[in-house]
């Protein structure tokens, strides 16, 4: 894995992105995104072959951000591997801007799917898991999933298709900080027990409990690679709005932009270390 304090670093640095360009954009997702940021962060640095030698080609690992309206954790991320400008980053959700308030392959370098509708994410993920094993490749998937995502119905038909046929070269991540946009997953419509239902579903399923830590979700994602002729599944627990106190467990924060002076407190508390 790579040295912690860099991957910390590098955290910080994504988060006060992720917060400049909520703010700029006056729009947005700040809450799941900044919950997400050390699980997208071990997947493109210690997990998949993507760098600016072959991020234009196909025959390389892929992820796919099924969650797609968490986009500044992915445009923060890309940034961070060189494949945005950093300064274009401020740009996000404006007109004319690649950097869409959902994410578009078509428009980014290193998007590797669009997505948007929730549920479409982890079955064109299992799709290209499936062309992979068609075509005898060795290239791992890997998918990011919202909590509140998992109550749309296809996603488990994704899932049942995944451990159907055997796909045990996808890796599956679940956002678990339990907050939708109109509150607590289990009072809208409880998709509960995630591990129970996962394993019906015949996953192998891994449990992380603080889905924030960088060296559990490291070797949460290399026992996945030892698990062979199914699919396999993190369920990361994660706060909400992870890093910034007035934006942890609140669901208030899932679509909401930060003002000017709530973005200046924000990047203050990142800058003093206190994510």
């Amino acid at each position: 894995m790579e040295n912690l304090a860099v991957l910390q670093e590098r955290a910080m640095r994504i988060r006060k992105n992720i917060v400049r360009m909520v703010t700029a954009a006056r729009s947005g997702h700040p809450g799941g995104s900044l919950s997400a940021v050390e699980i997208v962060e071990t997947i493109y640095f210690t997990q998949m072959n993507v760098d600016e030698s072959n991020v234009d080609d196909v025959l390389r690992d892929k992820f796919v951000l099924s969650k797609g309206h968490a986009s500044p954790v992915l445009y923060a991320t890309l940034a961070e591997k060189g494949f945005i400008k950093e300064e274009d980053l401020i740009t996000f959700r404006k007109l004319g801007s690649p950097l869409q308030g959902h994410p578009s392959m078509k428009l980014v370098r290193g998007v590797d799917m669009s997505t948007g509708s929730l549920g479409q994410g982890i079955s064109a993920a299992v799709g290209m898991a499936l062309a992979n094993k068609a075509h005898d490749v060795p290239y791992r998937v890997y998918t990011l999933l919202g909590d509140g995502e998992c109550q749309e119905g296809q996603v488990w038909e994704a899932a049942m298709a995944a451990a159907h046929y055997h796909l045990d070269n996808l890796l599956a991540v679940v956002d678990y900080n339990g907050l939708q946009i109109d509150g607590n997953i289990t009072e809208v419509m409880n998709p509960l027990p995630f591990d129970e239902k996962f394993k019906a579903f015949g996953w192998h399923v891994i449990s992380v409990e603080n889905g924030n830590d960088f060296e559990a979700l490291y070797q949460a994602c290399e026992e996945a690679k030892q698990i062979k002729g199914k699919p396999t599944v993190i369920l990361a627990k994660t706060v909400k709005g992870k890093g910034i106190s007035f934006m942890e467990n609140q669901a208030n924060w899932h679509g909401v932009a930060p003002s000017e002076e709530e973005c200046a407190k924000a990047l203050a508390e990142l800058e003093g270390g206190n994510a």
